[in-house]
């Protein structure tokens, strides 16, 4: 195959807003001509952002399903593109949105409308990561000897999420956003998020819809707000408040951050140069949102962080959109075929070097590490198959070791997914069928055991997994999500 261009689309349904990007992918053949195909994308161009929207809803709870839809295509003609020029893409619901109750209907009535997507319902931490690698918080920590974080800051939560190497430490949520507190432009409160509640009053603000507040004040709460998140993240004690502020546990442990980042609607008005200095001024969206990114810009000089500019703010986590490859595991396969076919089923990946493969060498708590990762990313219906687990650095195992990776793999997985249908695991190399026997004996009869082989995956990509094929191949396609980067010279638009 030659290399080719395909039109790829990528569209954020968050707390607050909703936004489409639409961009071109250059497609070229990374393997040899008598290997199986594998494509890579070496270039990205974004021909088109949408207008940002509010995000429509019927109820509290409720997405409102056609309005949705009635965006996409106009933003589809707006572009000059159809449903059948779109040969890939990613829909993810963000943010509080996520949580409502027709949020997966939504996912799968766009999917099937609008092509063959990747689509997930983004936790706090899927969100995080998205938004992360979005703004080029991932790349930029290659560059660097310490972390870097990107703070995700939206409508109704902050998803800061620390890179180092490349690799992601870890991600932490907070009650921070600049919807929590929506105001007039006279001062009164307009409405208080129940989310923010609880450190407003563990901090000392009696603020409830009907008051009217000054600026002054306005701009306290939102200094104080920033000053708990910096505080957190550069080691500091931020005392009592930030508890309450925070959506789940704190990290185990936190490395020096050299630089950080803010994405999201917060990032975005970050970039206006004058603070606001009326009530008029921050009360512009009927929201705190521009004292919010005040806020943050005036602490940042007391922290012995750099601060640099994200590469995508407002649509940092819909810059992601799907590339599909498909590829042939056959040479050696363990599966249940009443399990296929399974859809969207994202990566994680473990290197199995010598040195974790020695005895007290770490697997087991490389697994556990990975398996904590897993359920917090992806695991929001525990009796599905949570994830996809790559296997790489299989070469010249000896059955003793195989048998080991058996042990350790089946204790971990069931451990923390004890409920789960199945389990699937890709190699490789042509270790499947072995590995996938000594699974299966393991586990029993559940969870069921598909091992394949020959499929090279990335930590992040998405697979579909296809129906046999002459009942030992199966087909896979390899969905990868493309971030832009400006050090490629690709396009930075926010």
């Amino acid at each position: 195959m030659a290399d080719q261009w395909i039109t790829s689309v990528g569209l954020d349904i968050g707390t607050s807003t909703t936004k489409m990007v639409i961009s071109r992918l250059k497609i070229v053949r990374a393997s040899g001509a008598l290997s199986l195909p594998r494509f890579e994308i070496t270039e990205r161009e974004l021909l088109y952002a949408s207008p940002i929207y509010g995000t429509p809803l019927l109820s509290g709870d409720e997405i409102h399903a056609e309005r949705i839809w009635d965006i996409v295509a106009r933003e589809y003609e707006q572009a000059g593109i159809g449903p059948a020029d779109v040969k890939s893409g990613a829909v993810i619901i963000t943010g509080e949105t996520a949580t409502k109750t027709n949020a997966k209907h939504i996912l799968h009535l766009l999917a099937e409308r609008a092509g063959d997507f990747v689509v997930a319902t983004a936790g706090a931490d899927l969100e995080g990561l998205l938004a992360g690698k979005g703004a080029g918080a991932e790349r930029r920590s290659q560059q660097l000897r310490g972390a870097v974080a990107n703070i995700d800051i939206g409508g109704g939560t902050a998803n800061a999420a620390i890179f180092l190497r490349g690799k992601l430490l870890g991600t932490e949520t907070f009650h921070v956003g600049g919807r929590l507190i929506r105001i007039d432009s006279t001062g009164m409160i307009l409405e208080v998020s129940p989310s923010i509640r609880p450190w407003l009053m563990t901090s000392g603000y009696n603020v409830n819809p009907g008051d009217t507040i000054s600026l002054l004040q306005l701009s306290e709460i939102c200094t104080a707000m920033c000053r708990c998140m910096m505080d957190y993240l550069t080691g500091r004690d931020p005392g009592a408040a930030l508890r309450s502020l925070m959506l789940g546990s704190p990290l185990a442990s936190i490395p020096s951050i050299e630089e950080w980042m803010v994405s999201g609607g917060i990032g975005l008005l970050m970039a206006e140069a004058k603070p606001p200095l009326s009530l008029a001024d921050a009360a512009a969206h009927q929201d705190i949102g521009p004292l919010l990114a005040h806020a943050w810009k005036e602490l940042a000089a007391e922290y012995p962080v750099r601060h640099t500019l994200a590469d995508q703010t407002v649509r940092a986590t819909v810059i992601g959109a799907g590339m599909q490859s498909t590829e042939i595991s056959g040479a050696t396969v363990h599966l249940d075929a009443t399990l296929l076919p399974i859809r969207n089923l994202p990566i994680l990946k473990l290197e199995l070097s010598p040195q974790l493969m020695a005895p007290n060498g770490g697997l087991a708590d490389q697994l556990d590490a990975l398996m904590r990762s897993g359920a917090s990313l992806f695991a929001q219906d525990h009796y599905a198959t949570p994830f996809g687990l790559a296997l790489s650095g299989t070469h010249h195992l000896t059955y003793s070791s195989l048998q080991y990776i058996a042990d350790r793999l089946y204790a971990s997985f069931s451990h923390h997914f004890p409920h789960s249908e199945a389990m699937v695991v890709i190699c490789e190399t042509d270790i499947a069928k072995a590995l996938g026997q000594s699974l299966s004996r393991r586990c029993g009869e559940r969870p069921k055991i598909i091992c394949i082989d020959q499929i090279r995956v990335e930590h992040g990509d998405y697979i579909d997994l296809g129906e046999p094929l002459s009942g030992i191949m199966i087909p896979v396609v390899v969905k990868t999500l493309a971030f832009q980067g400006r050090s490629r010279g690709e396009g930075s638009s926010p």
